[in-house]
């Protein structure tokens, strides 16, 4: 017993100096990220864009030391930053937004670029082997899993869209909706003055409308418009944004833009940590948020499932 306290104590002694030699090595030699420039080439100085910057300096904060480049919306300033920044001593560059993940393309092929808050980054072609990217988009699984949970009668989805510009994100949802059980019913759009007869068509012949990101269907106009005019027949909305859901649609799923910021942060001390470790062109967003419209569902006689209150991140 006697050895058994010797050992113990000699632990305990010992223990302090080993928490005092770990700290002074800490300080003497830091984490590797610290030696690292990140760039930020961002697009413009929007809300959004900001934001994710903000969560990107959350996530990074004494790691590495950050430097922000604003296009200010013009794409050939983008290039002249883009040149800029490849004659610095930046390891890794984050371009925030379209503009800057243009002029990142063009001018940045031989340090590693990790682009955000694209929307619908494969139509602008941003495969390079030295790009990766966080999609915009919450994965239509993901979209359409959370609808029959809150719908379980759903048979018939609906969707007003606008083939000049969601065509291909319509025809991916198809397959998946056929691959969950239900029918896609798709209604085409050309312009806003078609909206009204649209929705009233479409409206009988679904359990549920899906909004999408489509500039033809979704105005500061016709938005209201919508939303009322399907509580009117008692079909739940389903959209992309927390705003829909306080203005009466059911349910959405969005993604945070600080979220993004910080999801991008993580992949780039990454790859500065393994810069031989191979990354993959585009992934979906770590964290998808669930708004939802309590008052809408009472009213609509739906009664939302408790696994669907527990992860909403609001409740209206």
């Amino acid at each position: 017993m006697m050895g058994r306290y010797a050992r113990i104590r000699g632990v305990l002694v010992a223990w302090p100096i080993t928490v005092l030699l770990l700290a002074i090595f800490s300080f003497v030699s830091p984490s590797p990220l610290a030696a690292y420039e990140i760039a930020i080439l961002k697009s413009s100085d929007i809300a959004a864009y900001n934001q994710t910057v903000a969560g990107l300096r959350a996530e990074v904060r004494e790691t590495a030391t950050l430097t922000v480049y604003d296009l200010e919306g013009d794409v050939a300033r983008g290039k002249k930053l883009a040149r800029k920044i490849r004659a610095s001593d930046a390891a890794l560059v984050i371009a925030v937004g379209l503009k800057a993940a243009l002029a990142a393309k063009v001018e940045l092929v031989d340090i590693p670029v990790i682009y955000c808050m694209v929307l619908d980054a494969e139509k602008y072609d941003l495969r390079a082997p030295n790009f990766t990217g966080i999609s915009l988009r919450v994965p239509i699984d993901r979209q359409f899993s959370t609808i029959q949970a809150l719908v379980p009668k759903l048979k018939h989805l609906g969707v007003l869209y606008d083939p000049e510009k969601t065509r291909l994100l319509v025809e991916e949802a198809r397959r998946v909706a056929a691959r969950l059980g239900f029918e896609l019913v798709e209604h085409q759009v050309h312009g806003e003055k078609e909206l009204p007869h649209a929705i009233r068509t479409l409206l009988p012949k679904v359990e549920g409308l899906w909004l999408v990101p489509d500039s033809t269907v979704l105005t500061e106009e016709s938005i209201r418009f919508l939303l009322g005019t399907a509580l009117e027949r008692n079909v739940p909305v389903i959209g992309f944004s927390p705003e829909f859901v306080r203005n009466g649609a059911l349910a959405g799923l969005s993604i945070n833009p600080e979220d993004i910021g910080r999801q991008a942060a993580i992949i780039a001390q990454r790859i500065l940590a393994q810069p031989d470790r191979a990354v993959p062109m585009t992934v979906s967003p770590d964290r998808i948020r669930l708004a939802v419209n309590q008052k809408t569902a009472k009213y609509l006689g739906l009664t939302l499932p408790p696994d669907i209150m527990g992860r909403a991140d609001e409740l209206y």
